[in-house]
């Protein structure tokens, strides 16, 4: 497991080779990566800035991902997220999960994404010619992670 919270950009294919080098008790690799939009609705985005406590941001991935790996059957799992100054296309997040068994990888997967939307200590602002602003919470993505609170 590795959690990683960090202004640098990352490598997709680099982190899953990685994580998946010489193993053979993986029979899944679900991956969910989020891009900077440059639009969203009809508002042209012309930068976002993610602002967090690193130290506050991996202990909470970090309990959670903890979490995945108690409620399902993992081989390995990885995060990570950015934080700083980001232009429409540039990599913000990275989840991946490894199982034996494809529906173990992708609930998981699923799972911690719910959580990042929703409890992850982040904060938006969207530079926009129109003007900036900080992002509210989304309604939908609460209800997203409401189901996880049952299961």
């Amino acid at each position: 497991m590795a959690v990683r919270v960090q202004r640098e950009d990352f490598d997709i294919g680099a982190e899953v080779a990685r994580l998946t080098r010489g193993r053979t008790d993986v029979g899944a690799v679900v991956t969910f990566s989020g891009l900077c939009r440059g639009v969203t609705g009809d508002e042209t985005i012309g930068a976002l800035t993610l602002e967090t406590y690193e130290a506050m941001a991996v202990a909470e991935l970090s309990r959670i991902e903890a979490e995945a790996r108690a409620r399902w059957v993992l081989q390995d799992a990885l995060v990570i997220h950015r934080h700083g100054r980001m232009e429409p296309g540039d990599n913000i997040v990275l989840v991946v999960t490894l199982s034996e068994h494809r529906a173990a990888a992708f609930e998981a997967a699923e799972f911690l994404m719910d959580y990042l939307k929703t409890n992850a200590p982040f904060w938006k602002f969207e530079d926009k010619p129109q003007g900036g602003g900080w992002v509210e919470a989304k309604e939908t993505d609460d209800k997203a992670a409401e189901r996880w609170a049952n299961s």
